[in-house]
């Protein structure tokens, strides 16, 4: 079912001194750039990004952990099945991927993962 980590996230209040921060600070060079609301930065066979908040996406839940899976609609078939609880009632698509968020037993966010170019590299 799972396969490796496909993104850790953290959701910020101002894009531009988290950028300030990740890239003149940490050094990390940016990848994927989606305006003011999405930047990934590749480490290793991972990546890490931080997204703006909004009011769809309160600062109350900061971080976000992406699990990549081999077949996201069998997946979600098979967790819905088992009672698991999801976050999304449909599975969401970006430019990169598709990703159904569910809930750990503490209500943290956890996401599935399909990238829709797997051998990207990182």
């Amino acid at each position: 079912m799972i396969k490796e980590i496909a993104f850790t996230a953290y959701r910020v209040t101002d894009m531009t001194k988290a950028r300030a921060f990740y890239e003149g600070t940490l050094g990390l060079s940016p990848g994927n750039v989606y305006g003011d609301k999405w930047v990934e930065y590749g480490i290793g066979g991972g990546f890490f990004a931080i997204q703006t908040v909004t009011e769809e996406e309160p600062s109350g839940q900061r971080g976000l952990g992406a699990f990549e899976v081999d077949d996201l609609d069998r997946t979600v078939a098979d967790l819905r099945a088992a009672g698991v609880a999801f976050m999304t009632d449909t599975i969401v698509e970006s430019p990169i991927c598709h990703m159904a968020l569910v809930k750990d037993p503490d209500d943290n966010p956890v996401c599935l993962h399909k990238s829709k170019h797997p051998a990207a590299p990182r």
